[in-house]
């Protein structure tokens, strides 16, 4: 594996005693193509699974976990769950393993989210995103919900494929979002369980008069208080309930066919502003192409 990594040192006179500060990094790694998996399709409980019983260090922060297998194989694990005790959810969907293997996405190790729900796990071997995970889950630990430091390594080009990560409330998530639709060039497609966000739903409509923008909601959610739905389809935008009996839980965007936002991120207002949440965003055409498959497949 080989891995570089450049420190951009910017000078801002007066800030530190050395007239320096760090902006940012930027990682270069090569390794393992990341590997996508949907649900209820194929079995990714059982792939977490296989992967969580090949390791020796494995954390792990769930929203949810009722899975009898998994919770066998979790048994010499750390494992945080959310506390229904806090003013915030702690949302996050995502293992790291062996300090070199992240896997996250919307799917929560549940019965339903196996093997009902739409949803998406991601598995990437990155040494410094597994960093930036571990510092989560270490706030997650002492029950820091919903703030926290920013993401130190929030750029990482992956086999020369960029991914950026970072998590809510701390690194405005919902701005990084808006961002890329703000650079949407072809198309915009999306999946979304919750949508209330009006920001959000503004960029969209304002796209939509440039380019093709479709999406897919969680037909429950459709009718209920803030929902944007009915905003978006006022304003002509193609987005259509789903049609799964159980519940479109994916949390995902896919811009002009080659980048992918994908986490725990519903574009609410309380997964910007309160829950504790994250995303990456990937851009891969490869990895664009397995989404934009399940999108056809929900877009019916």
């Amino acid at each position: 594996m080989k891995i570089i990594f450049i420190l951009l040192l910017i000078l801002i006179a007066g800030c530190t005693t050395e007239g320096y500060v760090v902006k940012e990094y930027v990682i270069y790694e090569e390794n393992q193509e990341p590997v996508v998996c949907f649900t209820p399709e194929n079995d990714c409980g059982r792939l977490l699974e296989d992967y969580i019983r090949n390791s020796s260090n494995v954390k792990c922060a769930f929203y949810d976990l009722d899975l009898d297998y998994l919770i066998e194989s979790l048994k010499n694990a750390d494992v945080v769950l959310e506390n229904e005790s806090s003013n915030a959810l702690m949302h996050n969907k995502f293992c790291i393993l062996d300090n070199e293997i992240v896997v996250t996405g919307s799917m929560n190790p549940t019965n339903n989210g196996v093997y009902k729900n739409n949803n998406n796990m991601i598995i990437i071997h990155s040494k410094y995103l597994a960093k930036n995970y571990l510092e989560e889950f270490n706030e997650l630990k002492k029950c820091i919900y919903g703030k926290g430091d920013e993401t130190k390594y929030n750029k990482i080009y992956l086999n020369d494929k960029l991914i950026r990560n970072y998590f809510c409330p701390e690194d405005n998530c919902k701005e990084k979002i808006i961002n890329e639709l703000e650079n949407a060039k072809q198309s915009i497609y999306f999946l979304t369980f919750s949508f209330t966000d009006e920001d959000i739903a503004d960029e969209l409509i304002y796209q939509s008069r440039k380019i093709p923008v479709k999406g897919v909601m969680e037909q429950r959610r459709i009718n209920m208080q803030y929902n944007k739905y009915k905003y978006l389809r006022y304003y002509n935008i193609s987005v259509i309930p789903d049609s799964n009996p159980a519940i479109m839980h994916h949390k995902v965007f896919i811009i002009d066919e080659k980048t992918v936002i994908l986490g725990s991120f519903n574009p609410t207002g309380a997964a910007n502003t309160k829950n504790d949440e994250n995303i990456l965003i990937i851009d891969d055409e490869r990895i664009a192409k397995e989404f934009i498959e399940e999108f056809e497949n929900l877009f019916l």
